[in-house]
């Protein structure tokens, strides 16, 4: 049997169209990427499955006042070229100054992900010639990285199933400081191309995970939860449209016990959502290739949002050069742990490792299962609080105004608060209600003051954000219980005679029209019948 893992994403094989459009067919033989684990083939029996192979680099966009190696400011959206010193300009002699910051995070970094961090690491120039590159390489560190040997934990739904959760790891191979390029800004009205250093020199962190994932989901799950990490840490605010997380996809796949199939590696992915799309393609592509009896290319492709599908950028069979040297402007990056700092040393001048590991927030995994074990609430609804943006500050602000139990409260928050922020594209954080006031209503609800009905009105008439508090809303809209037994007892008696009333006043206006038709009087009975039953 088939499992659907990743969502089944195989069911169906993608190909180009005429013009470059993407079109859907069936394959003779498709996989399912399954979430417990192995290829799941699908289509012709007998036949061996595709075994998809996905690895993942990450270009993380680290926090920071200033650049990597000079004192620039970071600020996105700025006017072009207006953050540009004349070493992001390299002009001659001007040399780097490495940013403490960006190694504090880089270090942060690599302990939240369980990495070993080298006490001493090297840079590099790695050459390659780019018109948004002004010296012509790049200062990375390509030998000696500053930190190795991680891993990362993630958690997906089985058949898109919130209750039905497995968590998976991936292996990071490294974690290395390096330098961002500038921004070609092609202008097609005008056939040319203009360049913003800006960006040029803004420290990153390339997170190179090993292919243990086998499709896109699994792919979007693991860079979703590398978001977090960083978010929690402040290493970087990875805002994937703004271009702070980047992802490049090295997609291959083979028969098993064969040896990996040739990759390709698809460029600059800036949205979990289009990582899935591409990584899922990218394996339908190759497997409809080769069972056509081609040959994938060792090549670089981009995913295209609006077609839906990778196109050729360049290939990478004459395997390209990049010259790399030690960097000669910067001595070797030493870290120190409390056995090794030297004594009488100036803290400010050194970078502390265990320092920095006493100070590590708790992690995304850490707040889940505080949540779960504090509140009582379901793990699945403790992946969504921590996910969503803001969501878990929120909920725990507002368990801590309201009389209602967490588990109610997480009710209102998933159902309705969620609900509402997903429809108008908003966080947490935007919401127009804010947590004082949903703890407000739900305190009105709880103390029995209002319905559960009321209580729905009230909270669309605060999404309005109209300054109005829920017990404004309540009385102006009169929806109070009435706690009063009398007072009750007085409303249904006034119901019940009016009802009376409106009976006898139908009974004469029916007598009066039987008679002026000349039929006369009918029995009582018949008449009360004819009225169409006062208790009906």
């Amino acid at each position: 049997m088939a499992a659907r893992g990743c969502g089944g994403v195989w069911r169906r094989a993608l190909q180009r169209g005429p013009g470059g459009s993407c079109s859907a067919s069936r394959p003779r033989r498709a996989v399912a990427c399954n979430a417990r684990g192995g290829a799941v083939p699908v289509g012709q029996s007998g036949l061996a499955p595709w075994v998809p192979v996905v690895g993942l680099e990450i270009h993380a966009q680290i926090t920071s006042n200033s650049k990597l190696f000079s004192g620039s400011q970071v600020q996105f959206a700025a006017p072009p070229n207006s953050l540009v010193s004349f070493f992001d300009a390299s002009l001659p002699g001007t040399l780097p100054v490495l940013n403490r910051r960006c190694v504090e995070a880089a270090v942060m970094t690599g302990l939240a992900l369980n990495c070993t961090i080298n006490k001493k690491s090297l840079f590099d120039r790695k050459h390659y010639f780019y018109a948004d590159l002004p010296a012509g390489y790049q200062i990375t560190q390509q030998r000696v990285p500053i930190a190795v040997n991680g891993s990362l934990s993630y958690s997906l739904c089985i058949d898109n199933k919130m209750s039905q959760m497995v968590t998976k790891t991936v292996r990071i191979k490294q974690i290395q400081l390096e330098q961002d390029s500038g921004k070609s800004l092609h202008d097609d009205a005008r056939s040319q191309t203009l360049v913003d250093l800006n960006r040029a020199g803004v420290g990153l962190m390339e997170v190179v995970m090993e292919p243990d994932m086998c499709c896109g989901e699994e792919a979007a799950a693991a860079v979703r939860e590398l978001q977090l990490i960083l978010q929690t840490l402040g290493s970087s605010q990875a805002i994937m449209a703004e271009g702070q997380l980047r992802v490049d996809a090295n997609v291959s796949v083979h028969h098993p016990g064969e040896p990996y199939g040739v990759r390709t590696e698809v460029k600059n992915i800036n949205s979990i959502r289009f990582l899935t799309k591409a990584v899922d393609y990218e394996i339908q592509r190759q497997i409809k290739e080769l069972e056509n009896g081609g040959t994938v290319v060792n090549e670089t492709r981009a995913f295209d949002s609006k077609l839906g599908c990778t196109v050729p950028m360049r290939d990478k069979e004459g395997k390209q050069d990049y010259r790399f040297m030690p960097e000669p402007n910067l001595p070797p990056l030493i870290l120190y742990d409390a056995k090794s700092l030297p004594a009488n040393v100036n803290h400010q001048q050194v970078v502390n490792i265990d320092w920095i590991h006493e100070r590590l927030p708790d992690l995304p995994s850490v707040k889940r299962a505080k949540l779960v074990e504090l509140y009582g609430i379901l793990p699945e609804h403790s992946f969504t609080l921590v996910n969503e943006d803001g969501l878990m500050e929120f909920f725990e602000d507002v368990v801590k105004r309201t009389q209602m139990k967490p588990k109610k409260v997480i009710g209102w928050i998933l159902s309705d608060l969620l609900s509402h922020l997903k429809q108008h594209s908003l966080t947490a954080n935007e919401s127009p209600i804010s947590s004082f006031l949903l703890a407000d209503l739900l305190n009105l609800l709880e103390n029995g003051d209002i319905s559960s009905s009321a209580a729905k009105q009230v909270f669309e008439e605060l999404w309005k954000g109209e300054g109005k508090t829920p017990l404004e809303i309540v009385k102006e809209k009169q929806l109070e219980l009435i706690q009063d037994q009398e007072e009750l007892e007085q409303i249904c008696q006034a119901v019940i005679d009016e009802r009376e009333k409106e009976g006898d006043r139908r009974q004469t206006r029916v007598a009066a029209a039987l008679e002026a038709s000349g039929l006369g009087a009918l029995p009582s009975a018949l008449l009360s019948c004819s009225c169409g039953g006062l208790w009906r």
